[in-house]
């Protein structure tokens, strides 16, 4: 296989981008590597006259362009998703350089997965909840007290390192042809909504606030990377658990049913 013909398996989305040029330009850098898919997510103008003219005839990559309100919409179809931020950030993410990520990102697109390379807004980069869809961050080294790249340059480096490494001669090896597909984002985004009611309903945040427990639940699962046939599994266990809390909820209550309560509950901070 010519390891160029992996290049329609990787999209580039670019999320609230706020200057319809940057897309233009990331346009032109994509297309300039030899990538085609572009995903925007919640842009502030899009489609414009000044993309088209900052893509310098890149416009085939603008028209197929996907526009979508949410990112997991852009993600949709996706078993791989790399996140870009110029600064750490207080999601734990694995930290890679281009180099590392561009590495697991064709590691995923050998096992036949699409993978999305995630760019945020111009200003503020990537939001914790944004991150939080993604499997790793990757941040470009640059110097400390001058470290934001312009969106298109950041673009332009990220399709340099992957073209680079699909020019090369060290491409992972395919998995065997009878392996389960791996769970996409959408598929996970379906499991963690499931995840978070199961937990709901089994009232095991016990009134705190669930947000860092779903984080965290989030890292955990990201980073196990489920296959299809494991998340039904995970999907039937919940199930199984939010049926035994509806008939524990109607059962008639026992003077005891609550002595020990207290005992080995899980803390979920």
């Amino acid at each position: 296989m010519n390891p160029l013909e992996l290049a329609p398996l990787f999209r580039f989305v670019l999320v609230r981008t706020s200057h319809p040029g940057n897309i233009g330009s990331a346009a032109r850098a994509m297309r300039t590597m030899g990538f085609s898919r572009m995903e925007l997510v919640a842009p502030h103008q899009f489609p414009d006259r000044e993309a088209n003219a900052l893509a310098a005839g890149a416009d085939d990559v603008l028209e197929a362009a996907g526009v979508h309100a949410e990112l997991v919409d852009g993600l949709a179809g996706c078993s791989f998703a790399l996140g870009l931020s110029a600064r750490r950030r207080g999601v734990n993410l694995p930290e890679l350089t281009p180099r590392e990520g561009v590495a697991q990102a064709l590691a995923a697109a050998a096992r036949g997965g699409q993978v999305a390379l995630v760019f945020g807004n111009e200003r503020t980069g990537l939001e914790n909840e944004e991150l939080a869809r993604c499997h790793a961050m990757v941040r470009i080294p640059s110097v400390d007290d001058f470290s934001s790249l312009n969106l298109a340059q950041a673009v332009q480096v990220v399709a340099y390192e992957l073209r680079l490494a699909l020019l090369g001669d060290e491409l992972p090896a395919p998995p065997p042809e009878h392996d389960e597909p791996p769970a996409d984002a959408s598929q996970m985004e379906r499991f963690y909504t499931h995840l978070g009611q199961t937990l709901d309903d089994i009232e095991f945040h016990k009134g705190r606030e669930p947000t860092t427990i779903m984080l965290r639940l989030r890292k955990l699962f990201q980073r196990a990377q489920p296959d299809q046939r494991e998340l039904r599994v995970l999907h039937g266990i919940l199930a199984d658990a939010q049926r035994m809390a509806m008939l524990a909820r109607s059962a008639p209550a026992s003077p005891r049913s609550t002595e020990g309560s207290h005992v080995n509950q899980a803390e979920p901070d």
